[in-house]
Parts: structure tokens; C-alpha cells; sequence
């Protein structure tokens, strides 16, 4: 491999690690949030025991994220000095603003993990909902690099050099909110799938007349309800965020849909994979005209294909399976949602059916691989650029050598890393097993 390849191989390792305890991290704080106003307003303690519970999740979870968050930004500038000379000059302010949000996550939490005892309610629903708003704020400002590397504002090149710089030009480019609402209702999608996928399975393990069977049905309804929202809003966003490609990146929505010539009327393929020789997607289903409503909510809206580009500006065609699965896993996730929320409310079922809670335990890690799917799909589907129609990514990579080495190393850090995470939840919640109070509901009596 050469050394292009090997540096998006080291820096994409490292997104794909950090990017689970990123996302969680934003999502389970949102989860906490809740649990704690449903202990304010009924008064269960299981509330109150799962807000405390999820809380240590949250800090194993944080204690990684923030290594990892470490290696990714010195890789930015080891591995990709031409791209962090532009950011340097040009949109540097998310990074100095997040390391704001990161010491407000991180004050809120020790406050909330050492004193929640000794806090009012009101302070405890403060402590917690400034975690979230520092996690969501971290989030949001480091992916407006990304956003700004799609849709790049507020400077021009001239000569090779940077010029007419406008920093809040930069930070509020075109993409700036359609990407920051989806990274944030995604995380939450995601945290909350988490949360429904660990009751689920704990479920599975209980008897059903059990009080920790009634306990994790509580947690198991909470993380359906608030996950099928936030998905039904993720697939929203990703309306908008299809449109944008056809605005702003319009290879890349086609190399997505594997559309090769311009046309009003145009279809949506799902499924099957892209043939470059042939111009066609195999094995695909075709929806007729629904990729140019999608695109800009009309049927004879014109998408403009592949062939209007040269081929070396192409994204890799690999894409389009990679959009399909994020789409897929986000379209099943809904239904998930609503399975749950009707198996419960509708059909006022008291117990759910093993098959079903098989599902369930299924949709956290669903929701974290499309996570990994679209992260995947963003940043790939805007090559041959790293900062879009302004700098190559093979102009921007380091000159370098022995970045093989360097991509084995950082594998093992991650090996262990996951491996160290997995042994401390086992070790952490296998020395702190649920601990119900016995003056709670009797079983299987949930809160409304």
C-alpha cells in the first residue's frame, strides 16, 4: 500500500474506534437526563437507580473517548499537515471552542457522579443536562470540520496561499446545520438503542415474575420510545442531507445512488452494487422517480449523474453499498421502535415474546454499525478531496515514511483499548449487581 492509503487506513482506524465512545457518549447523557425527570416526576427509584447506573457507564465510556479523541487530533497533524495548514488559518474556532464544551461535560460529570446525593433535584437536572450540553457541543463543533471539508466557506486560495479568511464564514458554512442536527439526533438514536439493547438482553436472563424483569422493562420502553423518535428525525435529516449533496456535492449523490446519467425523473436504487463497465446498479431494486423528489421534492427535479464529472473526480463506487446499509439499518430501526411501542401500548401485552426481545438486543449494535456506515460514507464519498474542489487528499497527506508501522501500532493500542473497556464494564457491574429497593412497585408495574 502506499503511503495515501496507509494514512486514511491509521486515521479511518481511529475514527472507527473513537466514534463509538463519541457517539454513546453523547447519547447516554440524554438517556441519564430522563431517567432522572421521570424519578422527579413519579417518585420510582428505579429511575433514580438507572440514572446512577447509566452514569457509570458514561464515565468508563468518557475515560476512553477522551485517549482516543487525543490520538485522533495529533494523527490530523501527523498524518495530514497540508489539510491542518488550511484548518490553522481558516476554521480552527470549532477546536478552540470544544475545549470549552469538553471541561463543561467533564466539571458537570464529576459534579453529578460525587455530589448527586447532596444536590437538590432542581441541581441534579442541571448537573446532568450541562453533561449533555457539553457532550452535544463537542460533537457538534468537531463535525463542522467535517461539514466545512464538504462544503468549504470563507476563504479563497490565491497563489497557494489563504486568503480573505472569514472564520465565522468558515464555521457557519452551508452544511453547518444539517450536520450538526444529524450527528446529534443520530447520537441520541444510538444511545438510546444501547440503552434498549442491554434491558432487552438482561430481560432474556430474568424470569419474568422477577423485579429485575419489571426494572428492565422499564429501561427497555424508555430506550424504544426516545430511539424510534430520534430515528423516525434521523431519517428526516437525512432528507435535508440529500438535498444538500444535490446542492453542494452532486457526484457524490449519485455515486451514492449509482447514477450514471443526468435525468430528470430520476430513480432511487436500493440494494445490489455499483458495475462502473456496465453504468448500471446489478441486483438493485429501482424506485422509480423517488430520487429526484428526494433530491428536491419533485419528481422531475434533475439529478445530475456521474458521467458530467471526470472520472478521477469519482468517489469510490463502493459507496453506494455503504449509504444502503446506513438508509437500511436507520428504515429498521424505525420499525423497531415501533414494535415495541405497540407491542406494549397498543396490544397492552405485559410481557414481550423472547423473539421480540431478541430484536431488540439486536438494535444498539445495528445502530452503532450505521454510525460506522455513514461516518464511512461522509468521508469517502467526498474523495478525491479533502476539502472539497480546494485541496486533494493525496496533496494534503504527509511526506513522511513508516506510517506502516505506525498503522499496526495504533491497531493494537485500539485491540487493547477495547479490550481493557469490555473487562471493566464485566469487572465494575459484576462487583455492583442491581440492588432494587423492596419498597418500590411491586412487579411488573411500570411507570406511565
Amino acid at each position: 500500500m502506499d503511503d495515501l492509503v496507509l494514512a486514511r487506513a491509521t486515521f479511518g482506524t481511529t475514527m472507527a474506534f473513537h466514534i463509538i465512545f463519541a457517539t454513546l457518549g453523547v447519547g447516554l447523557p440524554l438517556m441519564i437526563l430522563l431517567a432522572e425527570i421521570l424519578f422527579q416526576r413519579t417518585r420510582d427509584r428505579d429511575y433514580e437507580l438507572m440514572a446512577k447506573r447509566w452514569t457509570k457507564g458514561q464515565a468508563i465510556l468518557l475515560g476512553v473517548a477522551i485517549p482516543s479523541g487525543t490520538i485522533a487530533g495529533v494523527q490530523l497533524s501527523l498524518l495530514w499537515p497540508g489539510f491542518m495548514e488550511v484548518v490553522g488559518k481558516v476554521i480552527s474556532l470549532p477546536f478552540q471552542i470544544e475545549i470549552f464544551a469538553f471541561f463543561l461535560e467533564a466539571l458537570f460529570m464529576s459534579i453529578y457522579v460525587y455530589a448527586a446525593d447532596r444536590l437538590t433535584p432542581l441541581m441534579r437536572l442541571v448537573s446532568v443536562f450541562m453533561i449533555l450540553l457539553g457532550a452535544a457541543a463537542s460533537a457538534v463543533l468537531i463535525t463542522n470540520v467535517h461539514a466545512f471539508e464538504g462544503t468549504p466557506a470563507g476563504f479563497r486560495i490565491e497563489n497557494g496561499e489563504v486568503v480573505d479568511v472569514d472564520p465565522w464564514a468558515a464555521f457557519f458554512n452551508p452544511s453547518f446545520f444539517v450536520t450538526a442536527g444529524h450527528v446529534v439526533v443520530s447520537a441520541f438514536m444510538t444511545g438510546a438503542f444501547a440503552i434498549a439493547s442491554v434491558a432487552a438482553w438482561k430481560m432474556i436472563k430474568s424470569d419474568q415474575e422477577s423485579r429485575e424483569y419489571a426494572f428492565h422493562q422499564k429501561a427497555l420502553l424508555l430506550g424504544l420510545i426516545v430511539g424510534g423518535s430520534f430515528s423516525l428525525l434521523t431519517a428526516l435529516n437525512g432528507h435535508e442531507s440529500a438535498q444538500l449533496l444535490h446542492r453542494y456535492q452532486p457526484e457524490k449523490l449519485a455515486a451514492a445512488e449509482g447514477l450514471f446519467q443526468t435525468q430528470a425523473y430520476a430513480p432511487l436504487a436500493v440494494g445490489g452494487f455499483t458495475d462502473p463497465e456496465t453504468q448500471e446498479v446489478k441486483y438493485g431494486i429501482e424506485i422509480p422517480w423517488m430520487l429526484s423528489f428526494l433530491a428536491g421534492n419533485r419528481f422531475d427535479e434533475v439529478v445530475v449523474g456521474l458521467n458530467d464529472f471526470p472520472r478521477e473526480y469519482w468517489p469510490p463506487l463502493y459507496i453506494h453499498t455503504l449509504f444502503n446499509g446506513m438508509v437500511g439499518i436507520g428504515s429498521l430501526l424505525i420499525v423497531v421502535g415501533l414494535l415495541g411501542f405497540a407491542w406494549k401500548k397498543l396490544l397492552r401485552r405485559s410481557v414481550f415474546p423472547r423473539w421480540v426481545l431478541g430484536i431488540f438486543v439486536l438494535s444498539g449494535p445495528l445502530a452503532l454499525l450505521g454510525i460506522e456506515f455513514g461516518w464511512i460514507f461522509a468521508c469517502t464519498g467526498r474523495q478525491p478531496w479533502v476539502i472539497y474542489r480546494v485541496m486533494r487528499t493525496a496533496d494534503s497527506v504527509t511526506q513522511s515514511a513508516g506510517i506502516g508501522p505506525l498503522f499496526f501500532t495504533f491497531l493494537a493500542v485500539y485491540l487493547f483499548l477495547g479490550i481493557v473497556t469490555i473487562l471493566v464494564f464485566r469487572s465494575y457491574f459484576g462487583r455492583h449487581p442491581l440492588e432494587l429497593h423492596p419498597t418500590d412497585r411491586p412487579s411488573g408495574e411500570t411507570a406511565p
